[in-house]
């Protein structure tokens, strides 16, 4: 039976960076018979009373020609290992704790059934994705390669390995849009008043509706006045349309993205945008710009602040007028919800947001654990 080309690469790989730590310190273990052509150098020339008992050896450095053209390849494949204990661990946390939680889990709860969500969802959790966290992580740290030179493994199946740079490339590119729009909205709001509060700015249309308040200027707290016990959107007691676009929606549509009506007109550049993607994009290089020296770093502040802020969030949410009814309703199942197959999709789909499986970040974040590491702990 042949050996798998990977095994034999990672293996080789890991015996000879032991060979040359112990070559570096002049340490030698003696042993019945060489572990391999490498180590066989450090046995020439020694001096033994008995070698069957324990004596001296004399280490003669190896030819340093042969031993870099054997393991040329090897060299240059050689991945440096995290500094810390838990930076694999936080990285992995913070791949997690993403915008497709963030953003899109609640999403999916409110519009599946609240709490009837959460079966479909842990289902796959534990059918799919712990499987296949564990698969990925394992055999990341076993090669220490990229998602496509780990396919060494199966040729046949190379195509997988880039596939998975492809996704992750793209899913950067609109990730990064979505963070220039958070950096454009944290400048904005460096004011007295939040201009997505106000009716008076340049952007604004006479449509325009600011908190709590209709086009005649009558008090439409909630969004809704009352005739006779039923709810109607906003607008006079005569039943007059009077519904607006809202302050925080024309701040949106017309200050922020300012979209042309169509593609024939392609517009200008939208500098404060391009200036907080070009943004977006340095703060990405420098916590990578090191590799794992610097990332692994970084992940202990931006996979611990986004707990700090949700719990911030959570104690704000459940002080609001509603959140008792808010939170009922997103424990009690609506089970009818089940039964339909865009749920469970919708479920399935989440897990790859939630966990990142099949992506090759999962792979690239094991490939620089240490080979011993236990990685199932």
């Amino acid at each position: 039976m042949s050996k798998d080309p990977t095994v034999t690469l990672s293996l080789e790989r890991h015996r000879n960076k032991r060979t040359k730590r112990r070559a570096s310190s002049g340490v030698l273990t003696q042993r019945s018979e060489p572990a391999s052509p490498v180590d066989a150098k450090y046995y020439e020339g020694r001096t033994l009373d008995n070698p069957r008992h324990s004596g001296e050896l004399t280490p003669v450095k190896p030819d340093t020609q042969e031993v870099n053209d054997q393991d040329e390849d090897e060299d240059e494949e050689e991945r440096e290992n995290w500094t810390g204990r838990l930076d694999f661990i936080l990285s992995c946390v913070g791949f997690a704790v993403g915008l497709g939680n963030i953003w899109r889990f609640p999403y999916l709860c409110y519009s599946s059934g609240g709490g009837a969500f959460l079966i479909p969802y842990l289902t796959f959790m534990v059918v799919c994705a712990l499987p296949l966290f564990f698969l990925e992580t394992s055999y990341g740290q076993f090669s220490s390669l990229s998602p496509i030179t780990v396919w060494r493994l199966c040729p046949l199946f190379k195509g997988i390995g880039y596939g998975m740079v492809i996704i992750t490339g793209i899913v950067c590119i609109y990730y990064n849009v979505i963070i220039s729009y958070n950096f454009y909205f944290l400048f904005a709001a460096m004011q007295r008043t939040l201009p997505w509060r106000r009716c008076d700015n340049w952007w604004n249309t006479p449509n325009c509706l600011g908190p709590g308040s209709s086009r005649n200027g009558s008090d439409t707290q909630g969004g809704s006045n009352s005739i006779n016990g039923s709810n109607t959107p906003s607008g006079d007691r005569n039943g007059t349309d009077t519904q607006g676009t809202p302050a925080s929606a024309e701040f949106w549509e017309l200050n922020v993205l300012q979209r042309t009506k169509g593609l024939e007109d392609l517009g200008t550049l939208r500098a404060p945008l391009f200036g907080c993607l070009l943004l977006s994009w340095i703060v990405v290089f420098l916590c990578i710009c090191k590799g794992v020296k610097s990332s692994g770093k970084v992940v202990y502040v931006t996979a611990t602040f986004p707990y700090l802020v949700l719990s911030i969030l959570l104690g704000k949410c459940i002080t609001l007028p509603g959140a008792t009814s808010g939170v009922w309703w997103y424990l009690v199942p609506q089970w009818e919800k089940l039964a339909s197959f865009k749920v469970w999709g919708d479920a399935a789909t989440q897990i790859f947001f939630s966990v990142g499986m099949a992506w090759g970040s999962l792979i690239t974040l094991a490939s620089y654990n240490k080979f011993s590491n236990n990685v199932y702990r």
